[in-house]
């Protein structure tokens, strides 16, 4: 059975950085299209990181470039999201999603919260 748990949410002051990771059960993620999205307070949820099957490329969103790092962690069938210089307008509850031709698979969500 297909399981995402994501985990590294938390509270951390603008400027900050944060890691979130996203463990996976029940199949293997190198063969599928491993994304971080994100829901803000009133927003639809949004896409913030997608890196395709087998780390062959990977889109950011405009408003995380350089700012954001997805990885893969094969060893522990993970995938992690290292945000750097968190501005309040990051705060929202982050999604790990799997993706492969029909199939879909989501986390349960972590929170994230940018405030001083």
């Amino acid at each position: 059975q297909a399981r995402l748990v994501e985990s590294g949410g938390g509270l951390v002051q603008p400027g900050g950085s944060l890691r979130l990771s996203c463990v996976v059960s029940g199949f293997d993620i190198s063969r599928y299209a491993m994304s971080w999205y994100r829901q803000r307070p009133g927003k639809e949820r949004e896409l913030v990181v997608e890196n395709s099957a087998f780390g062959w490329r990977t889109e950011y969103a405009e408003s995380v470039k350089g700012r954001f790092i997805i990885f893969r962690d094969d060893e522990k069938n993970a995938v992690n999201l290292e945000m750097n210089m968190l501005e309040p307008e990051d705060t929202a509850v982050y999604y790990c999603n799997a993706n492969r031709r029909s199939e879909s698979y989501w986390g349960q969500g972590t929170q994230v919260t940018v405030s001083s």
